[in-house]
């Protein structure tokens, strides 16, 4: 595995480590995490910092992990990658990252080909992914500077300080000189993101980062990921939980089974043509309350002993009332239901969620 450009995440548990902080102003002899450096020479693509065509990935057993997916991360997202576990979404990272090579199709990452550009893009990206990557005998600085010394790009004289601001920003300054052996696995998942942090990055990949960590631990990884993205860093955040991806991300992607379902801005994802509108009628008038929604074009989805329930589509609500009453029903009640992203997913993939709330 490449250390310089993707950092192995360690197993999740309960998070036991200091608050995750933002950087602070600069002491003497200190270097913290300046702006992120600029996309790789010789880029093609100024819109996406990942975009992938036809990418699918069989294996040897014949399953079919990841199914001609076509990805697409623009530049200065965060971007929300979603589907349960088993969905393909960790086989997708790593074909990213070079660590996997794809059956067929393409991968672009920040518009270098990925893997014959890795060398060129891996040290501008920086990644947890799945899988221990630390030697448990050596403290937590001592393994910084280990994957720090791997990377060739960088220069060996601010190894030092840039391990240190790492450590401060995920709040592991205390626990620095303590063996990896001896961490919680809340602790290895915030020294998995130090590692990821040790220099500026274009694009973080990171793979259920707040698995492992407690309220205020997922709060404080929240907050960090909206400052990299502030500063200008592209970041791809896999996971399963709801909560998570609502409360950061601006754009979305659901898998299911290998496919990508869905892509786009958080916003249309719950696409608002599929606003349902409830009318509430005595038990008598239901059957006339349909007939006026099918009237105005109205797709009826369900008639009911005390109403209807249709798509809304285009037409405004006030439409829809007033059509009602001047067809002599008797409205006693009408809502308009948006689909949430948690009723999209389960309608997108047939499965529950784990929703943190």
């Amino acid at each position: 595995m490449r250390q310089a450009g993707a950092v192995t995440r360690p197993p999740t548990a309960e998070h036991t480590g200091g608050p995750v902080r933002a950087p602070s102003a600069p002491a003497a002899g200190r270097v913290t995490s300046p702006a992120p450096v600029p996309l790789p020479a010789g880029s093609g693509d100024d819109e996406a910092a990942v975009r992938t065509t036809g990418l699918t990935k069989r294996f040897r057993s014949g399953q079919v992990a990841v199914d001609h997916v076509d990805l697409l991360v623009p530049r200065g997202a965060v971007y929300g990658f979603l589907g349960p576990n088993g969905s393909g979404k960790t086989t997708t990272i790593r074909m990213l990252l070079g660590l996997v090579r794809p059956t067929s199709g393409e991968v672009q990452v920040l518009g270098a080909r990925m893997p014959e550009d890795a060398d060129r893009v891996l040290p501008h990206v920086g990644a947890l992914v799945e899988g221990p990557g630390f030697q448990p005998y050596l403290s937590a600085r001592a393994n910084l500077a280990r994957i720090d010394a791997a990377d060739r790009t960088v220069d060996p004289r601010t190894s030092r300080a840039r391990a240190e601001a790492a450590l401060e920003r995920v709040g592991l300054s205390a626990a620095a000189d303590k063996r990896f052996r001896q961490y919680s696995l809340g602790m290895k998942q915030r020294l998995g993101l130090a590692a990821a942090l040790l220099r500026p990055r274009s694009l973080l990949v990171l793979d259920e980062p707040t698995n492992g960590l407690d309220p205020q631990g997922t709060r404080e990884v929240r907050t960090l990921i909206r400052e990299l993205a502030a500063d200008g860093t592209t970041v791809l955040v896999s996971s399963h939980l709801l909560a998570e991806i609502e409360q950061v991300c601006t754009h979305i992607g659901i898998m299911s089974r290998g496919h990508l379902v869905r892509q786009g801005a958080r916003a249309e994802i719950a696409d608002p043509s599929e606003a349902r509108v409830v009318v509430t009628t005595p038990t008598a008038q239901a059957p006339a309350a349909s007939a006026v929604l099918s009237g105005l074009g109205l797709t009826v989805q369900r008639t009911t002993d005390t109403g209807v329930e249709a798509l809304l589509g285009d037409v405004p609500p006030a439409q829809v009332t007033a059509a009602l009453v001047g067809a002599g029903v008797d409205v006693e009640g009408l809502a308009v239901r948006t689909p949430s992203l948690e009723q999209v997913f389960v309608e997108l993939t047939g499965e529950g969620f784990d929703v943190a709330r």
